[in-house]
């Protein structure tokens, strides 16, 4: 499955405040089955404006195996956790839209592999990506790609998620004392 990402890797403006954790839940479901589980976030920082411009120049003027490779080259900056596994986030950007905070966190490496046919070819899945919208409130809705990858294109960014369908991540809002 492809679906455009219209700036999927957009420049951070930093509103929130880091360093910053979240455990949300995630599900995933297809006709043959559901799954839920828990989701830990932590980001301790957004990168920097010159090492987003790295990568993404890396992505548009010489494909993807150079924007990994500059992927690979940053500091973690954070983790994304699932049960037992954890993939280390290097790529933390943030944008206000209508109210409400855009979160957009890449990892170098895939976290899982999700698809009900298991003759499907891992090759190229190599991401771990999770969009994320913090509404006023404090709620949390988003999405987790758990392997993928990306190219540019002449309208954006083209994600290509292993999985059929991304895997829902959602958190309550927190309660008002």
């Amino acid at each position: 499955m492809a679906a455009a990402i219209v700036c999927a890797i957009a420049p951070a403006l930093g509103a929130g405040s880091y360093p910053l954790t979240l455990t949300v839940d995630a599900k995933a479901s297809s006709a043959a089955a559901a799954v839920t589980s828990t989701v830990k976030i932590h980001v301790n920082r957004l990168m920097e404006e010159n090492r987003r411009k790295r990568v993404t120049d890396a992505l548009t003027y010489s494909g993807y195996q150079n924007f990994l490779n500059a992927l690979r080259a940053l500091p973690p900056i954070g983790t994304i956790e699932l049960q037992a596994r954890s993939v280390e986030i290097r790529y933390a950007t943030e944008e206000e839209q209508a109210g409400a905070r855009r979160l957009v966190l890449v990892a170098d490496r895939p976290l899982f592999f999700l698809s009900t046919d298991p003759a499907k070819a891992r090759a190229g899945f190599e991401l771990t990506m999770v969009e994320l919208n913090v509404d006023k409130d404090g709620g949390v809705t988003g999405r987790m790609m758990g392997a993928a990858r990306v190219k540019p294109s002449p309208t954006g960014i083209v994600l290509d998620d292993f999985a059929e369908a991304p895997v829902a991540l959602s958190s309550p809002k927190p309660r008002q004392p």
